[in-house]
């Protein structure tokens, strides 16, 4: 499966484009829609190169999600790929969120997993941020869509 035109609207959403690199807030250099590979401080960037390097990082979520063969619908699929888009494949293949999808892609309990993962290092301390709190919110709501 592919990202629908609503995943990558989702995505774009929470990430916002930003021409310039900036530390996001776990310190991470990032720019365009949340691409942080080989971003260095002072570099930038046209909308048109940001939404090319949203595309390649895009596909990497994508082949995580596939590589699972579950029976996903696309909204399903859309918030797991906008899910480990955010949160790293390693940190999305450990967690109870994809234990229970494997078990029953519909189990309800999966929308308390998403709403878990709402904290990042901020000066070295786990924090709650309000965005990540709305990203799961919106994650878990497009999941349980039809």
């Amino acid at each position: 499966m592919k990202t629908s035109t609503r995943g990558i609207a989702l995505i774009k959403e929470f990430e916002g484009f930003r021409p310039k690199a900036y530390l996001c807030p776990a310190g991470i250099p990032t720019i365009g829609y949340g691409h942080t590979k080989g971003v260095k401080p002072g570099d930038t960037i046209s909308e048109r190169q940001g939404e090319q390097f949203l595309r390649e990082d895009l596909a990497a979520s994508e082949k995580v999600i596939n590589a699972l063969s579950l029976p996903l619908s696309q909204n399903q699929f859309d918030a797991l790929v906008s899910f480990v888009f955010n949160v790293g494949s390693g940190n999305f293949t450990r967690s109870t969120l994809l234990k229970k999808v494997r078990v029953n892609t519909d189990d309800p309990s999966i929308a308390g997993e998403f709403a878990k993962w709402n904290k990042a290092r901020v000066n070295g301390v786990l924090t709650v941020l309000p965005g990540l709190v709305r990203r799961r919110k919106a994650e878990s709501d497009v999941y349980f869509s039809k």
